[in-house]
This record gives structure tokens, sequence and C-alpha cells, in this order.
């Protein structure tokens, strides 16, 4: 086989393929197998007819089809890897130029590419993070919350407040008809939480037991979804929590330690644990704005407009696919469509470039990923979708991401490699030490388990299982005379 690498841009390629015929003869044997298997010819039994029954019964032409839609996409794999310095990140174009029966079949296929990248300097990348000091303060909003998961509700006689248990009775009208499904009795709710009727809080606060208040407030499910409705909120009973006592008692009932003074020491290092994780994620968000604000990366573009598309079918997803309804959405939000366009545009930009990114500093600095660390992904993913890790495996495998998962991994730890490398300080001026959360140097541990770099994975075209499946979907038919017009606009788009 013959092939040759053609630039079309920087992140642009087409392999051009010329394989003569004496190298086709697996691809004939095959193709005559499966032939023989799909149909039947009198005096055979089914897979036993010969190759010149079959062509003297069927055509030529289909013998050939069956050849080059079987070969190409072996013989693209093939024309990736001898060329070293190509790495493939989309679906390839698929055009056959030439099927010469008995000398060649060309083909060429053009695909996106990794570009070369220019990295900065990494020891002169610096950052700042927030300082880890915790507060009194918060060391008694923490207590304070431990005191509530022990607390006991109580009934009070006195108008209800912020932070009060109630129980409630609700109606509502449209017009003055009764909704049947907004109504309900003896609701437990928690004044102040949100997340149940717009204006419900204000309603409640100052009511005492027995008393009702009627606000207007606008339905957002039902029947009746989006239209103004008149709701009638009775209190039945206010209750407030009875927390116990910050004492040594309490610390032994609610930890292991024996006295008060032990807990709250143990509270003030926990939040200060946190606190230092929290400067990790600050160092790992600053170093990556950095690195991407100083580094010219040409995006490819189908890569780009493949995201963009994912993004938006996931927008209108949510609304059914309904363009009026999601028109209507970004109305509410004082957005037009032109400019969401615009900004899922920008977005899908800075996530190529940020993947790419780090694929070029993952090959830099020679990252791998062992099956341990491949496992944890997998495991804590699973965890994340609520499935099993077998089940997980098998939906990923499925669905051809267990390379999106581990490409995901060594951006991950390609990313601390840099932030090992950067200077991070902190408001005070004074460096900060991340090396044991960052984990051993010499194998660059992620510092967040389960952290993903910028959402989806750019496709893992070093696949090649993956890439022979895309080239297989991509292989065009060729016709009984073996035609360029044939094999014309049979192709992939990324």
């Amino acid at each position: 086989m013959k092939s040759t690498v053609e630039h079309l841009s920087p992140t642009r390629v087409r392999f051009n393929v010329e394989v003569p015929f004496d190298e086709l003869k697996p691809d004939f044997d095959r193709a005559y197998k499966k032939i023989a298997q799909q149909v039947r010819i009198p005096g055979f039994r089914p897979g036993k007819a010969p190759a010149r029954i079959l062509e003297a019964r069927l055509g030529r032409g289909v013998v050939l089809d069956e050849v080059v839609n079987g070969a190409i996409p072996g013989k693209y794999s093939e024309a990736v890897t001898a060329s070293e310095k190509v790495t493939p990140i989309g679906r390839p174009d698929i055009e056959v130029t030439e099927i010469a029966d008995g000398d060649k079949l060309a083909f060429t296929a053009e695909v996106d590419v990794r570009p070369e990248i220019a990295l900065p300097d990494l020891d002169g990348i610096a950052v700042q993070v927030d300082d880890v000091a915790v507060t009194d303060e918060q060391v008694t909003e923490q207590l304070d919350s431990l005191r509530a998961r022990f607390g006991t509700l109580k009934g009070v006689e006195r108008p209800a407040a912020e932070g009060d248990f109630v129980q409630i009775d609700l109606s509502a009208s449209v017009d003055g008809k009764e909704i049947e499904e907004a109504a309900t009795t003896g609701f437990s709710y928690q004044v102040g939480q949100g997340g149940l009727i717009d204006g419900i809080d204000e309603a409640i606060t100052g009511l005492s037991e027995g008393e009702s208040k009627t606000f207007t407030s606008t339905l957002v499910a039902g029947d009746y979804a989006d239209k103004d409705a008149a709701v009638t909120v009775t209190v039945t009973a206010v209750k407030e929590r009875d927390l116990p006592e910050a004492d040594d008692e309490f610390a032994q009932l609610a930890s292991e330690f024996d006295t008060l003074d032990e807990l709250t020491a143990d509270l003030k290092e926990r939040l200060g644990r946190v606190r230092r994780m929290e400067q990790v994620s600050q160092a790992r968000d600053k170093v990556l704005d950095a690195i991407v604000e100083a580094t010219e990366v040409p995006l490819p573009e189908t890569v780009v407009a493949a995201e963009v598309e994912s993004s938006l079918h996931d927008a209108v997803h949510a609304f059914d696919h309904d363009d009026d309804k999601f028109a209507e959405f970004l109305t509410s939000q004082g957005k037009t469509r032109e400019e969401f366009d615009a900004e899922v545009r920008a977005d899908a930009e800075k996530s190529v470039k940020v993947r790419l990114i780090l694929d070029a500093l993952a090959d830099a600095e020679e990252v791998s990923v062992n099956d341990q660390e491949l496992t944890e992904r997998i495991v804590y993913q699973a965890q994340q979708y609520g499935m099993s890790p077998d089940e997980f495996v098998q939906r990923i495998q499925q669905s051809g991401q267990l390379g999106a998962i581990y490409s995901d991994v060594r951006r991950s730890k390609a990313l601390i490699v840099a932030v090992r490398a950067a200077t991070v300080t902190d408001e005070a001026g004074t460096a900060v030490d991340l090396s044991d959360l960052l984990g051993p140097a010499d194998e660059a541990a992620e510092a967040v388990e389960g952290d993903v770099v910028e959402g989806d994975v750019v496709e893992d075209a070093d696949a090649d299982a993956d890439a022979d499946a895309d080239v297989a979907d991509a292989a065009p038919e060729a016709s009984d005379e073996a035609t360029d017009d044939t094999a014309k606009g049979a192709s992939t788009s990324a």
C-alpha cells in the first residue's frame, strides 16, 4: 500500500491512499464468504457457492462493492499509523477516487488533526489563591449545623418566622376556577428554604396557627403553567427547632470525642482541609486559564461544529425540541436566539481549545494512565450515574466512550503537572505548597477525584477500533462499473 499526507490547513489533512489488488486477496476471500452466506444458489449449500458462480450470478460489481466497504477501514488505519506526526481527532470524509479492477483501489480521507501547539513555560506561570484561614464564626456555623442534626421540633404559639417549620394547607385558583392538582393539606415546610411557590415565604412569615393569606403567583407546571394564580396558604402548626446545648455531653453524643473543645478543634481542622482543597481547585483553574491565555491554538472547525451541535441539541431537547417554547424561554431570560448561539459557539471553541492544549501538555510531559487510575475514574462516574461499575463499563464500551474516559484522566493528570510546576501564592504573597494534596510527583496524581476538565472529550482518534467503525460507516458502495460517480458523496461528517 502507498499513502501520502497532504496538509490542507494546520488542523486538517488529506490522506491519499493506493492499494494494489494483490493486497486485497483477504478482503476478496471475506467478501465471497459473506456473499455466499447471504444468497441461495440452486445446487449449492448456503456458503458453499464458488467465487466464479457468485460473480456470474450477481455480477462483479457486487463483489467489488463488498471488498471496498470491507477494505477501506483497515487501510485507512494503516495510513494513519504510518504517519507518525499526524493524530486524527474526528471522523474522516472518505471518497473513493479509483477502482481499477485487477490493478488498484485508490481513495482519499480528509480528517481533522491535532494542530502543533507551542506551550508556554510552565515555570513562568504564577497564580494567587485565597488564604486558608478558618475563623471562629465559621467553626461556630459548622457546630450549629451539627447541633441542628440532633435538634428536635417543638410547637410554638407565635407567628411563623424564617427558619421555622410549619404545616400548611394550600389551594390555588385561576380566574376563579379551583386547580385541584395545586391543592394539598398537612404539607410540612421550612420557612425560607424556597423551591415551593414564588411568594410563599413572604406570605407565611407573620402568620400564626389557624391564619391564612392569599397571594398571587405564577404556576410553573400542569395545565395552567405560566398562568397567574390566586394561592391561599393556611398555617395549621408552627414549630421551631430546639437545639441541644453545645457542651461535652453533646460532643459525646454527636462524635467520637469526649469534650466540646476536642470536637471544635476537629471541626476547625476539617474546615482547614476543605480550604486547602479549595486552594487546589483555585490553583488548577487559574493555572489552566493562564496556559489557555498564553497559547495560540488553531481550532478544527468540524470538531467545534460537532460540539456546538451537541450543545444546541441538549438545550432544545429540554423543551421537547419545540423551537417556539425554547424561544419563549430565551425571551424570559432577556436573551435572543442569536445571542444564545453566539455564547454556545464561544463555549465550544474554548472547550475544544482547552482539550487540545491539555493533550499537547500530556504528550510533552509523557503522561500515562495506569489501570488503577482508569478503574477509579470508571467507578466514580458509575456512582455519579447511579449505576454499577460493570453496567457502566458495558454502556461506555457499547458507545465507544472508554477512550474518552482514558483521555479525561490523562488530561486531568497533565493539568496537575502544570500546577506543580507553577508558582502558587496566597493573598499575602506567601508561597503555597500543595504537593501533599497533588500526590506523588512521579505519578502526577489527580487533586480532585472525578474532576473532568472542561466537559466532554474530543473524540479519541487514537483508538483504532473507533476509527475503523467510523470509516466502515463512511465507505462508499462501488457500482458495477466502478465509476468515480458512485464513490462521490459517500462520506461521513466529522
